[in-house]
């Protein structure tokens, strides 16, 4: 066990791309914890199926490395707006931050965030300009727009004196100058001993310890993850849980475990500073208190952010229903989410009165809510999910909504739409900058709602060449109706199969999201049609045979490839009487009511 003075516990945050889980990689591998000949993969610690299919890490990890003598916890956390709930939980169980800045875009909105929370926690973050050796890296810009942020963030004078290393994760060296030579990550560790602190606490006090995460594993059930405070806890003890509601129950430790690297090892004891997780607690919760029986005290729970968006989760009542999926039941999917929001607090899942069909799930955008909707569908769950929805407050008799504040960079030529198409779903410019290569860069604050359905318009607007971030600002006043997708849908008047003949002749109607072969019903969705108004088409046509066979008289079908869309695009297209059918191996839109398609038929 480590004495707390050789104990430095440290959290990376950046924005999104910044390097953050690279520089880990690289830290990972100088401390000498895999062996010769082990096989390491990129971005290690992104090991959950969607992190390495985004690209992007999702959930805070936790991993340990070693350096001479000391013991460095380092928690790797998001770096997307929508997981910021992952951040706020963890940065309690740290004494300071590496904060990561591009050296080439210097800080972005994300930085912002994640800064702002750090500072809150009152720690002194060590700044790390990353990607120094990239072309077009500029370091003394990118650190003077960094240190202007911390001032407009209100950091104290302590805060402000803060440390710098140059480095580059990718290919594995930092240095403490920009001209020292590139080695190795050595005068980063060094930094880290020397300018993060012991974590505080007394070994002989009583144990206490705050569960700021929370594990699952097989063989011993549920495990709360935190920093111990106070005191030392051994295996076999009786400790005491006090829940939010500060009511205490006696438990038995049945497993400490530790980190070592990535691995996670078994610990007969851990003491103040130590970063564990705790076994024998089968009903715990994040921001519950362990302590020692002796001495019962519950500390403050872990407050975090409110939700902007929620969607409602339903049965799936439509003609495919129970075809492709294995959960499919109210009461399944009930249970699937009562299990997330135990574990997940930044989400809130909450019953709808009146309605036994359907839950409300809460979180902070489209992309945190789209990573619960992907798990459950990998799990065999099918359902629908309605379009997403703002959340408002009430204050002072005026209703105000969530405003987020939009980074985008575009090439010059397409700044005139972009510009143009904000301003009409309500937003405001804050600043435009041209550089050298004709890249433009747009500061826009706009209503959550307005950028809702705008991020596919956005990549073909500027034919995939933009880059376009967005994090929550304030709640503002209501804005009024925003005008959302202009054009409107093209609808299954009939069910069965769809063929090359139908599909040949509706394609100049608007975009086809199916192929030949495909199985439709009635009410689905099967295109986006050129205009701005619902159309039903019938995409099961056959060709009407004939004895005649004249030379050159049957055409060539020619087919545009239909659109496929990801689970964030279909979030993102559907409009409030659309539904998205979700089940574990097809994404499919539907019009919410087909009684107003029969209207429509004039049935």
């Amino acid at each position: 066990m480590y004495q707390p003075e050789k104990i430095r516990n440290i959290a990376i945050i950046a924005h999104i791309d910044h390097g953050k889980t690279t520089m880990l990689d690289s830290l990972l591998k100088q401390s000498n914890i895999f062996r010769d000949n082990e096989l390491v993969a990129e971005r290690v610690m992104d090991s959950y199926d969607q992190e390495k299919e985004r690209g992007i890490t999702i959930f805070a990890k936790h991993t340990s490395i070693f350096y001479h003598d000391y013991k460095i916890n380092i928690i790797d956390t998001p770096g997307h707006s929508d997981f910021s709930g992952e951040v706020e939980r963890v940065l309690g169980m740290v004494n300071s931050v590496l904060l990561l800045v591009d050296a080439n875009e210097g800080p972005m909105p994300q930085t912002r965030f994640v800064l702002s929370q750090a500072l809150k926690f009152g720690l002194k973050p060590i700044v790390v300009l990353n990607k120094i050796d990239r072309p077009g890296a500029d370091s003394d810009r990118a650190l003077n727009l960094t240190f202007d942020l911390f001032v407009e963030l209100g950091a104290t004078d302590e805060q402000l004196d803060f440390k710098v290393v140059y480095a580059s994760g990718l290919s594995g060296f930092a240095t403490r100058n920009l001209n020292d030579e590139r080695k190795d990550m050595a005068p980063l560790f060094q930094m880290i001993i020397e300018a993060v602190p012991a974590p505080p606490g007394n070994m002989s006090l009583p144990f206490l310890m705050q569960a700021s995460t929370l594990s699952y594993d097989d063989f011993v059930g549920r495990q709360a993850c935190g920093r111990i405070l106070e005191g030392k806890v051994r295996k076999g003890e009786t400790i005491t849980r006090v829940n939010t509601e500060g009511h205490p129950t006696q438990h038995k430790v049945t497993r400490i475990e530790g980190y070592h690297g990535l691995k996670k090892v078994e610990m007969e004891e851990a003491g103040v500073g130590d970063i564990v997780n705790i076994a024998g607690i089968p009903e715990i919760m994040i921001g519950d208190t362990l302590c020692s029986p002796e001495h019962i005290v519950q500390l403050p729970p872990i407050s975090l952010a409110e939700p902007t968006l929620s969607v409602e989760i339903l049965v799936n009542n439509g003609p495919f229903a129970g075809k492709d999926g294995k959960h499919v039941t109210m009461n399944k999917l009930r249970d699937r989410l009562h299990q997330e929001r135990r574990a997940n607090i930044s989400l809130k899942i909450e019953e709808l009165k009146g309605r036994e069909d359907a839950m409300r799930v809460s979180g902070r955008g489209e992309l945190h809510l789209a990573v619960l909707i992907e798990a459950m569908r990998r799990e065999g769950y099918e359902f629908t999910v309605s379009k997403p929805q703002v959340i408002t407050k009430e204050e002072n008799g005026q209703t105000l909504e969530p405003y987020e504040s939009a980074h985008i960079e575009v090439p010059e030529q397409y700044s005139g739409r972009i510009i143009e198409e904000l301003s009409r779903r309500k937003g405001e410019m804050q600043s435009l900058n041209t550089n050298e290569h004709n890249i433009t860069t747009i500061e826009f604050l706009i209503p959550t709602r307005g950028l809702m359905g705008y991020r596919n318009q956005f990549m073909t607007q500027t034919r995939g060449l933009g880059i376009l971030t967005a994090v929550f600002d304030h709640f503002g006043p209501w804005k009024g109706e925003i005008p959302g997708r202009i054009q409107g849908s093209l609808v299954s008047m009939s069910g069965g199969k769809t063929t090359p003949y139908a599909c040949f002749n509706l394609q100049d109607r608007g975009t086809l999201f199916v192929k030949p072969g495909d199985e439709v019903y009635e009410g689905m969705i099967v295109g986006e049609n050129s205009r701005d108004n619902d159309l039903l088409i019938n995409v099961t046509k056959e060709k009407q045979l004939t004895n005649v066979r004249a030379s050159g008289h049957d055409e060539n079908v020619v087919l545009t490839p239909a659109r496929q869309f990801t689970l964030e695009q279909a979030i993102d297209f559907i409009e409030n009487d659309e539904l998205i059918e979700v089940t574990p191996n097809y994404i499919r839109l539907r019009k919410r009511l087909l009684k107003e398609i029969d209207r429509k038929r004039g049935k």
